[in-house]
């Protein structure tokens, strides 16, 4: 028993004297996922320790792949001094309010972290000569995260019930966040320590030679490649079905062939080691032919894509597709003209491209998302004569589905700050509507725009369109006579205390499947707003357009306090079926005791 405890205590100590970054980036990846717990009432903490969690997280990858190469070349110091500053970069590269997180940077961070598993793929193995090591090392480390995945699984699930039964058996009582704070630091740390214990001493054990595992070899010949056999079949009948209908493909066959050719590839790997033995023609058979199957699927994808994108124009997903085809189509090429291809291509050049789409100047993703739906809006504008002196003329005879479009592009550039662009494109009490929506944490300038059209042709069903927004005549909030005010938005609940007593601000409750605001005092009593606020709609019959109050209000007692809500704005609008959806900018709660 103590031979057997020295040993893991042995093996422990190694993994964390050979890898004290990669354990650093999650001990501390579980520390800002507690934080991010501790501070989900404080919006700027959340934001500030959710960004610091996404850095760390990234930190585990990039330090494991720097630490592997490192291993290779030796430097491991500069290379982790190298590591840390970029982390400390990208963390100041995103943004730092909440409000300007758009898609944008979620596209930013998903692909830095794919990059990061990719340079882990490849990282030590960029000399040549090193093809079936290549192979051995990547193979193991996908056995690796497999059982990492279910030690972990295992040993956390384990750890809560031991602490569920201690808590009730003996009435401790434990506060409901122990639970979740050991699951951070189980999921996320915990992982990261199991992980480095099955890779023992890193790049020599990982790549050494080993048998081929016999439920890997299983998996690949009775069940994925069958499986890619049907999907194959499934997509040349839908060509033959376009070419015989003479249609163009529809926009979702995109993701099927890219499906469809990425696990093809995938199964390629799994099998390379059996392609050099005689006895597996079958896998011979399936390396050879697989590429020459993809050929006639490449044509349909990018006829698919090109369709979107010459009618729409490039978003950033769109953009990523039709990067991923390319990549697709260069992978292709490679082996089928190469004799002597690398299976290295495959994560090298994806780790080429997806890097290109970040930060190659002009071309990446995001400038040509910008500048290609820029082009689209002038077009869409020109094209409907709504251009008088570089502005637009808003009482020009227009379609409501026109109307739409240039809605949405105008909503799409507010969100990646072309605020200057846009404001040109308008003038007058539109223009001043639409410079105060850009500064609101969430801008809704779609609704604005909409509602700037005053002679708009009705083709879609009215419910779509039907929108009523309520302004305020006044942006200054008058509290006399009340002793407290919380500010909160549409976004946000807000929790505050006062005197001893907690007020919550929960607008994440629908009632009668429509949003409401309920005020709830000491996770007890509460008042919903809900009936006061369609109240304040359906005194407003008009039914769409904008209308201006004095003030956006209502008022309510909640055991020894009377509390008030003052609105700046307001808009209801109906969905296709028929759910009313309210939304607001900034507000105040107003208090005060009886």
């Amino acid at each position: 028993m103590k031979t057997r405890f020295r040993e893991i205590t042995g093996k422990a100590q190694e993994v964390l004297l050979r890898y004290p970054m990669v354990l650093l980036m999650g001990l501390l990846s579980s520390v800002g996922a507690i934080c991010m717990l501790d501070s989900k009432n404080k919006k700027e903490l959340l934001f500030t320790h959710t960004k610091f969690t996404i850095c760390c997280c990234l930190g585990i990858s990039l330090m494991f792949a720097l630490k592997i190469l490192s291993q290779r070349i030796g430097k491991r110091l500069l290379l982790e001094i190298l590591g840390t500053v970029f982390l400390v970069g990208f963390y100041f590269v995103l943004p730092v309010k909440e409000r300007e997180f758009t898609e944008v940077y979620g596209f930013i961070v998903a692909i830095t972290f794919l990059l990061s598993h990719l340079l882990v793929s490849f990282a030590a193995f960029l000399e040549k000569n090193r093809e079936l090591n290549f192979w051995q090392y990547n193979k193991n480390l996908f056995v690796n995260i497999f059982l990492t995945a279910v030690f972990t699984g295992v040993f956390t699930g384990g750890v809560e019930l031991a602490i569920l039964a201690v808590d009730k058996l003996f009435d401790f009582n434990f506060h409901d966040k122990l639970y979740l704070d050991t699951f951070y630091v189980l999921a996320i740390f915990g992982s990261s320590f199991i992980f480095l214990l099955f890779n023992e001493n890193g790049l020599n054990y990982l790549e050494k030679d080993g048998t081929y595992p016999v439920i890997l070899k299983f998996f690949t010949q009775f069940v994925l490649i069958p499986l890619l056999f049907i999907y194959a079949i499934i997509l040349y009948f839908y060509s033959f079905k376009i070419i015989i209908n003479w249609e163009l493909p529809r926009g979702w066959v995109s993701y099927l062939v890219l499906a469809y050719s990425i696990v093809g590839i995938l199964a390629l790997l799994l099998v390379y080691p059996l392609k050099e033995e005689k006895a597996k023609s079958w896998v011979k058979v399936f390396s050879k032919l697989f590429y020459y199957t993809i050929i006639p699927l490449l044509v349909l994808l990018f006829t698919a894509i090109f369709t979107r994108i010459l009618e729409y124009g490039y978003t950033e997903p769109r953009y990523f597709v039709l990067l991923l085809a390319l990549w697709l189509l260069s992978v292709v090429v490679y082996f089928i003209l190469n004799k002597k291809a690398s299976i290295k291509f495959i994560p090298v050049s994806l780790f080429i491209f997806g890097l290109f789409s970040l930060i190659f100047p002009y071309l990446n993703a995001f400038s040509v998302a910008k500048r290609s739906q820029k082009n689209e809006l002038m077009k869409l504008l020109d094209e409907n004569k709504l251009l008088v002196n570089n502005k637009i003329d808003f009482q020009k005879r227009v379609s409501d589905t026109i109307v739409i479009e240039i809605s949405d592009k105008f909503q799409f550039l507010a969100k990646r700050k072309q605020k200057d662009f846009l404001l040109n494109l308008v003038s007058g009490k539109t223009s001043n509507l639409l410079a105060r929506e850009f500064e609101q944490p969430y801008s809704w300038a779609f609704i604005t725009l909409r509602d700037a059209f005053t002679n708009v042709d009705k083709t879609l069903e009215a419910s779509t369109l039907e929108r009523l927004v309520l302004e305020s005549e006044t942006r200054v909030t008058h509290i006399e006579g009340y002793q407290y005010l919380i500010n909160f938005n549409n976004y946000t609940q807000e929790s505050r205390d006062i005197n001893g007593d907690t007020f919550e601000i929960d607008n994440e409750t629908e009632v009668n499947n429509n949003r409401t605001i309920r005020v709830i005092l000491n996770s007890a009593q509460s008042v919903d707003f809900g009936p006061a606020m369609n109240k304040l709609f359906e005194n407003n019959t008009s039914g769409t357009g904008t209308v201006t109050m004095k003030e956006i209000s209502m008022e309510s007692d909640l055991e020894k306090y009377h509390i008030k809500i003052v609105f700046q704005n307001m808009s209801r609008s109906k969905t296709p079926d028929n759910k009313m959806n309210i939304y607001y900018d900034n507000a105040v709660l107003l208090i005060k005791e009886k």
